[in-house]
């Protein structure tokens, strides 16, 4: 299993990425694995509050429908619309395949780096 070194990770699965002040959220590649086949995203609206430690979306995969949390507070400024016709690019590209950026960040989880997240997936499997 893969975990980028650039990124941050929630306990719930998400990664993080800030660029220019904007966050961007996905799910790992742990989070994707467990999940199975992504068959459908529910996405949260552009201009929606989103808040750490809480649901914004929902993936369901063939397993079971699973809760995105976000793990910052903000606003929703662009979502990956692309996810909506083509869910399957979680299970492809978990990295490149971005669900929601958020700006106006006013809170954050406590997040992990990668090695930390590596160590706190083994305690999941």
């Amino acid at each position: 299993m893969e975990f980028p070194t650039n990124l941050q990770y929630s306990q719930s699965h998400e990664w993080v990425m800030e660029e220019d002040g904007i966050m961007i959220v996905g799910i790992s590649d742990f989070a994707q694995h467990e999940l199975g086949d992504v068959v459908f995203v529910n996405l949260p609206e552009v201009g929606d509050e989103v808040t750490a430690g809480e649901p914004f979306g929902d993936v369901e995969s063939v397993k079971a429908v699973s809760d995105l949390v976000s793990p910052v507070t903000g606003v929703v400024c662009a979502v990956n619309e692309e996810l909506l016709d083509s869910p399957e690019l979680l299970n492809e590209a978990p990295y490149e395949s971005w669900i929601i950026k958020v700006e106006n960040v006013e809170a954050m989880e406590e997040l992990l780096s990668a090695a930390a997240y590596a160590d706190y997936c083994e305690t999941e499997a």
